[in-house]
């Protein structure tokens, strides 16, 4: 099953098994979003009933082993997070927030008993998770945040706000990240708990098909056993947000790679001054600029993949793949709606709803300004986040 867009021979760097599991995820991407998208975009609703689907198919928590996770490679992650976001990136959110943030912060973090007890049930589509980091005010400076939890006897109690929490609203458990008299520190929060509210954030221009919420904590009561007993401080977060961040680097070149194969496809079709679209200069070099970006994000992906497999993969690097294919995923959505003209406004095409979605993409897991400081602190040695 080969892209039209592929200039290098691209299959030609993935085995067999890596193949094997993209062709899949993209036949089920086929047959079972691109026939509906176009109305869960327009009506805002992401469709739940596809998550039984996702968890038989071992996508939730993929990366992870045991607790019944499929234990897959960071290139096959990576590969099926391409394909499930050429769907919508609502999609692929979905998988990131469940398995690449809640389920990772339990895995990495947790103790034995929240992994048996939450671990199994997400992997099986059961129980969906969500990841509380992100507040009102504290969006790129998360150790601005003011949510605190404090000692009660043998509890914790937990106060303070969180948004754009993706899936709050339909999640069983809630990963929330408080600042404590000991620093910031995890807790797995049961969404069933006291004084626990999410609310869906609406109406929105991008990510429709998804859910992102507020959420508002109110005297949550929680047991000693429900903090995260495996780590202390930001690095807890940002170990998950960095397996997020490198599912982004592959997702965002699914939708790029989708945007350019529907303004292919609709040049060679669409007549003007009695030629195809596809016959001019003009379209040929929009079609040529795409498709190489196109490789060049793959390559990157694929090159950070396998640094990622081997243990050599560096945070900054992961910045690298972040910013450059999400910059480059939008701009590639953008132009190919210029191939389809006034028709590429509406949601028979998908090139101004993905590139709508990678707004949101380019924003969440760290900014462009984010990672662009990021790179630059690397280049120079002069942090100029302050």
């Amino acid at each position: 099953m080969s892209d039209i867009s592929d200039l290098i021979d691209f299959d030609s760097l993935l085995s067999a098994d890596e193949r094997a599991l993209r062709d899949s995820v993209r036949a089920f991407v086929d047959s079972e979003v691109r026939p509906h998208i176009a109305t869960w975009y327009e009506r805002a609703v992401f469709p739940l009933e596809l998550v039984p689907e996702l968890a038989k198919m071992g996508l939730l928590g993929m990366h992870l082993k045991g607790y019944g996770c499929a234990g897959r490679s960071a290139v096959e992650y990576g590969l099926a997070g391409a394909e499930l976001e050429a769907g919508d990136s609502g999609l692929r959110t979905f998988v990131s927030v469940q398995g690449s943030l809640a389920m990772s912060a339990i895995y990495k973090h947790g103790s034995d008993e929240q992994k048996a007890e939450w671990l199994p049930a997400m992997a099986a589509g059961e129980a969906i998770g969500c990841f509380g980091l992100t507040e009102p005010t504290a969006g790129s400076d998360p150790g601005g945040m003011t949510t605190f939890a404090h000692r009660d006897g043998g509890d914790w109690i937990l106060n303070g706000s969180k948004r754009w929490i993706g899936l709050a609203s339909v999640a069983k458990v809630a990963i929330i990240w408080a600042q404590t008299d000991g620093g910031v520190r995890g807790f797995v929060v049961p969404t069933e708990t006291p004084g626990f509210t999410a609310t869906p954030i609406e109406p929105k221009l991008s990510m429709r098909a998804s859910i992102q919420c507020d959420i508002e904590l109110s005297n949550v009561r929680l047991p000693e056993s429900a903090m995260l007993p495996n780590v202390v401080g930001l690095k807890g977060p940002f170990s998950c947000l960095n397996e997020a961040r490198y599912g982004i680097v592959w997702g965002a070149m699914g939708a790029a790679r989708d945007a350019f194969e529907v303004a292919l496809d609709y040049s060679k079709g669409r007549l003007q001054f009695g030629r195809p679209l596809a016959g001019y200069q003009l379209t040929q070099q929009k079609l040529v600029d795409m498709a190489l970006e196109i490789n060049k994000g793959f390559l990157l992906a694929l090159h950070l993949g396998r640094k990622k497999d081997a243990g050599t993969l560096q945070p900054d690097q992961i910045s690298v793949g972040k910013l450059n294919n999400c910059r480059e995923a939008i701009k590639i959505a953008r132009e190919a709606r210029t191939i389809l003209g006034g028709n590429g406004i509406t949601l028979d095409h998908s090139p101004l709803r993905h590139a709508n979605n990678l707004e949101s993409v380019r924003t969440y897991e760290g900014t462009d300004e984010v990672h662009t400081l990021i790179l630059g602190s690397k280049l120079t040695g002069i942090a100029a986040f302050r």
